[in-house]
């Protein structure tokens, strides 16, 4: 009896040192196991700049065929609503930033946690490949919170229904819909033997500054026409990212873009500024922006007959342009021979710092049969260990706050990085392009039409009004 003891009790040893997978998985781990096919849709990266972590995770969970996709964007949201209503639609798949309300319905919400069977490898000499239920807490609103830059959780974090199928009673809870690997801003970029050709020695820092630099820099031929612009600045259509730029100056200037429950108010007076001013700031911010495309104003600079604002820049027919680090590589393939700069966007002096966020996240279709596996890849896509190896062969700016110091030295992306933590949006409607026209048709309104600046606001307000289907809170 003793012996029986004796060898039972080594084989709970031996088993306990690792060897006890020879066994093989159990049966949940095997259900788990069963092949999943996983397709995942991107629009600003090719697969490339994710082959090592997608590779990572291919050898932990062998089962999951991954089929990844790049489209053009200006293909993307055909091929993406076309397949969807046909349901072969991918199981994970990106939206922009200001695209979240509008798929929201088509959205899988994130679970508080996911079951997946990973293969794991034990034994020291004698190697057991074996597969083992892992169950991991995924992103919550309050990690999301506490681990991404404040503009995320604005973003991504919505209340959704997460009543069982079936039940006669919503159950709304706040959930993670989206996350993202990085958060792009607007920044300055600057021709820098144009600025040196004018004296200028350093960058602006303020947009008072900024002014008196346009007026230096600007050139004007026999006709009075502008032969050189400070900047591409001051009108809607022909200004490239325009409506994020005058929301930019709006935020900056203390604007409170939209209530609550989404409905924009960009034309009223806050409530924290009604005893010190008369005009509401947003009207002082398109006043401002609209200034550099009139010509009665000493910054005029910039009109609707010049070209897009990002090909004045690359031509070096303009000393300005303002926009994100994914135009870097498009202004040092076509102008290789600019002597480039990169700056912080200009601030309002005495104003809090606000910058303007541009981004895209990895969600999960409704549609999947694979929510536990497809939202731990993204969560592991995202996560601090492998989210650096994106940003490393992208060259992007991180999302996470324990990854951006390291980013502030790089030559490319060290501004954008370094203006994440203060970056902001406002739009949560269901029509992001009706938002974006709206604002083009705002600016060009004063513009074009000498339309003035308060019924200006009013238009823009009352035609983004018309983008905010679904209000909800923040």
């Amino acid at each position: 009896m003793k012996q029986l003891t004796r060898f039972i009790a080594f084989m709970c040893l031996f088993a306990l040192m690792g060897q006890g997978c020879a066994k093989g998985p159990t049966q949940e781990a095997r259900k788990l196991s069963e092949r999943q096919e996983l397709n995942i849709w991107s629009v600003i990266d090719d697969e490339d700049v994710y082959h090592d972590i997608l590779a990572t995770f291919r050898k932990s969970y062998p089962y999951a065929t991954i089929n990844f996709r790049r489209f053009r964007l200006e293909e993307y949201e055909d091929e993406l609503l076309n397949a969807m209503a046909e349901d072969e639609g991918p199981d994970i798949f990106m939206v922009h930033n200001t695209w979240v309300g509008k798929y929201l319905s088509k959205i899988q919400p994130s679970p508080l946690s996911v079951k997946v069977a990973q293969q794991i490898v034990t034994g020291t000499v004698k190697k057991e490949v074996t597969l083992k239920v892992l169950e991991q807490k995924a992103v919550s609103p309050t990690s999301l919170r506490k681990e991404f830059v404040d503009v995320v959780p604005q973003d991504a974090v919505r209340s959704v229904d997460v009543a069982p199928e079936g039940s006669s009673k919503p159950d709304m809870q706040e959930r993670v819909v989206a996350l993202p690997m990085s958060v792009d801003t607007l920044a300055l970029y600057y021709n820098k033997d144009l600025l040196n050709a004018a004296g200028i020695a350093t960058p602006p820092e303020t947009w008072d500054q900024f002014q008196a630099q346009v007026r230096e820099l600007v050139k004007t031929n026999d006709l009075g026409e502008i032969s050189q612009a400070g900047a591409g600045f001051g009108t809607g259509e022909n200004v490239e990212r325009s409506p994020d730029i005058i929301s930019l100056l709006m935020m900056q200037n203390r604007t409170v873009m939209a209530n609550d429950s989404g409905y924009p108010q960009f034309d009223k007076v806050p409530q924290e500024l009604s005893k010190q001013v008369d005009e509401a700031p947003g009207a002082q911010a398109l006043r401002f922006y609209t200034d550099f495309s009139n010509p009665g104003k000493n910054v005029y600079t910039w009109n609707s007959e010049q070209p897009n604002s990002l090909d004045a820049f690359i031509q070096g027919t303009s000393a300005f342009f303002i926009g994100y680090s994914y135009y870097l590589p498009q202004i040092r393939a076509n102008a290789p021979k600019m002597n480039l700069g990169i700056t912080e966007i200009p601030q309002i002096s005495g104003n809090p710092e606000v910058n303007y966020a541009n981004y895209w996240l990895w969600t999960v279709s409704k549609k999947t049969k694979s929510t536990d596996l497809a939202w731990h890849l993204v969560n592991v896509m995202t996560g601090e260990d492998q989210a650096p190896i994106y940003l490393k062969e992208a060259k992007r700016p991180a999302a996470r706050r324990s990854l951006l110091e390291a980013q502030y030295e790089d030559p490319d992306i060290g501004v954008f990085a370094s203006q994440a933590l203060t970056a902001k949006s406002w739009f949560i409607g269901v029509d992001p392009k009706a938002m974006e026209s709206a604002m083009i048709d705002m600016i060009d309104a004063v513009v074009e039409d000498g339309m003035e600046i308060k019924d200006a606001l009013k238009l823009g307000v009352e035609k983004v009004n018309q983008t905010i289907v679904f209000p909800r809170k923040r």
